[in-house]
């Protein structure tokens, strides 16, 4: 337990490869997680190579980590398998609608996030690219994926090198809700965030960004309305290229 609460999110990688009994050890574990209906909703593509990791690299805006990781892994939501073995014994499957994908989105997630647990118990060190939603269409092309099969998230994964400074969370009594969910006052908002708005990290990306609050970085420069809009509004056309609407 105390290990999980020290963890960090790793970007900067040895040069030692994982071992291939050490990886398929804990991509089996991760197998063992809660899933749909044991149906296993999910595939993962495992990348290794250096010309591959650099094809899809543009689609994660050619971070650091995916091109200096040993292993990168893809994890797809995949009704694809399924439907297949479904089709071969004269069963006939549905599975070609927005709940079938959110089933099989739940069951990747679920999988790689304790993926990630087993990597970080064993000593490995993991980040999450939040970009693999953001360009769904190169990475499906890049790894061939079939029709309802979908990009879900993409975790680099290696041996740390060096281990960096902890980022904050928000305090427990800012997120848990006892019994029903209570809204926010102002006045709970201001406590909440007051930790998080004090860092002179923080205060920096405020005075870098030339804003006046903390909250205006997020929502006039990192997260923008109008990069939602556009995120979402390709989202969907993909979703439904691969069968899913």
């Amino acid at each position: 337990m105390e290990s999980m609460k020290n963890r960090r999110t790793i970007r900067k990688y040895l040069s030692k490869e994982i071992s291939l009994d050490l990886l398929n050890d804990l991509l089996e574990t991760s197998f063992r997680a809660s899933t749909t209906g044991n149906m296993q909703l999910y595939s993962v593509v495992v990348t290794r190579d250096p010309v591959m990791k650099e094809k899809l690299s543009p689609a994660h805006y050619n971070q650091l980590p995916i091109k200096t990781a040993p292993v990168v892994l893809t994890f797809c939501a995949d009704f694809g398998r399924f439907t297949k073995w479904c089709e071969e014994r004269g069963a006939v499957p549905g599975y070609d609608n927005f709940q079938s994908f959110m089933n099989a989105f739940m069951d990747a997630l679920i999988v790689a996030q304790t993926f990630c647990t087993a990597a970080e118990e064993a000593g490995l060190g993991i980040c999450y690219l939040g970009t693999t939603t953001y360009n769904p269409q190169m990475i499906i092309e890049t790894l061939q994926l079939p029709k309802l099969v979908f990009p879900v998230t993409t975790i680099t994964v290696g041996y740390p090198d060096g281990m960096p400074e902890q980022v904050d969370r928000l305090p427990l009594d800012g997120i848990i809700h006892d019994e029903y969910y209570h809204d926010y006052t102002s006045e709970a908002i201001s406590r909440i965030y007051a930790y998080k708005e004090s860092l002179p990290e923080n205060k920096q990306f405020v005075a870098e960004n030339d804003k006046e609050t903390l909250a205006q970085v997020f929502t006039d420069i990192r997260y923008t309305k109008k990069d939602n809009e556009a995120i979402s509004e390709n989202f969907m056309k993909v979703l439904k290229q691969q069968g899913f609407l």
